[in-house]
């Protein structure tokens, strides 16, 4: 029988340093067969009429010949009044010549921690080298492991938390601060993103949260939060202004900060500069300058899950093969 890795043990397995330069070697190989994810609409249950609708997403990547994997996510944005997470996830890792089940593993740990080293792995390409200001909006999930992994990328001195809950913003702050970064809580969003280099936003907002006229020449912004067409994080400006980067055309495009500005033609498709694969293989240098801005828009792609997979597999085997 499989068994199945907690979340903890996923968390275990997947440390920041080893798991951005994992990410960084899989995207340069560019071997992984990754289709486009699906993405089901499930209906709003009886009693929630006031929420919007859930989504079911599935997400399949293989290494011909080596390994497959498929996660399931649920997110289910109703939860959110009865403070349980959105977003739920499985994974499941089948070796790649013989079909057979190999693991069974947390997909929120999983997906959270891929997540935020995807987007460390874009800004050590995008941020200027000499950021030392990063501001995470949004308090879920996301927001500690953000936190937490833009460390092994740059020299941050100041890491500001901002939402829309104040006394939440203050936990992800404290319990930051309590792993030794410079984190605070702060209430003023406008001047917090005026003052930072680095923004990163990890919400499930339906309007904009961040204007492109707050931010100052040379800011990277990386929007992680919004999935859906009818989500976004940024406004028109901050998109038009920048140079745009995406871990993946085909999903970034779908999501709302990407996909609302090519419907009102501020943007088109084609003016994406790179994804993450051009920049990792060195195809696109990334930033041209210390005043131009940069965006990345994060939609996750599966070849990020089955290379943190892979990962979670191996740490987890060595480590049972080194046990009495």
């Amino acid at each position: 029988m499989t068994d199945f890795l907690s979340h903890d043990a996923v968390e275990d397995a997947l440390q920041w340093p080893e798991l951005i330069e994992q990410l960084r070697t899989w995207f340069a190989a560019g071997k992984v067969v990754a289709p486009d994810r699906q993405v089901l609409s499930i209906p709003t249950p009886a009693g929630k009429e006031d929420s919007e609708s859930g989504s079911l997403l599935i997400m399949p990547a293989w290494l011909p010949g080596d390994t497959v994997g498929v996660k399931v996510v649920t997110y289910f944005p109703w939860n959110a009044s009865e403070g349980r997470p959105t977003i739920n996830a499985g994974y499941m890792l089948f070796n790649g010549q013989t079909g057979k089940l190999q693991s069974i593993m947390d997909g929120d740990a999983l997906t959270v921690r891929r997540t935020a080293a995807a987007s460390a792995l874009a800004a050590d390409y995008l941020a200027r080298k000499n950021a030392r200001h990063h501001l995470i909006v949004g308090t879920g999930q996301l927001a500690h492991s953000v936190g937490e992994s833009y460390a092994f990328v740059r020299a941050l001195t100041k890491l500001s938390i901002w939402g829309r809950n104040s006394e939440k913003a203050l936990q992800v702050a404290q319990k930051l601060a309590s792993a030794g970064l410079p984190a605070e809580a702060v209430t003023d969003l406008k001047s917090a993103c005026e003052e930072a280099d680095i923004i990163s936003t990890v919400t499930a907002s339906r309007k904009p949260v961040v204007h492109g006229a707050w931010l100052k020449p040379g800011t990277h912004l990386d929007l992680i939060g919004a999935f859906r067409t009818d989500m976004r994080e940024s406004d028109d400006e901050a998109i038009s202004q920048a140079e745009v980067f995406v871990d993946d055309c085909t999903g970034a495009t779908l999501a709302g900060d990407l996909a609302q500005p090519i419907e009102t033609g501020r943007f088109r498709p084609e003016d994406i500069k790179a994804d993450l694969r051009a920049l990792c293989r060195g195809e696109h240098p990334g930033r041209t300058s210390d005043t131009c801005f940069t965006v990345f828009k994060s939609a996750g792609v599966s070849l990020e899950d089955l290379a943190a997979a892979t990962q979670v597999d191996t740490v987890t085997r060595q480590s049972n093969a080194g046990s009495p």
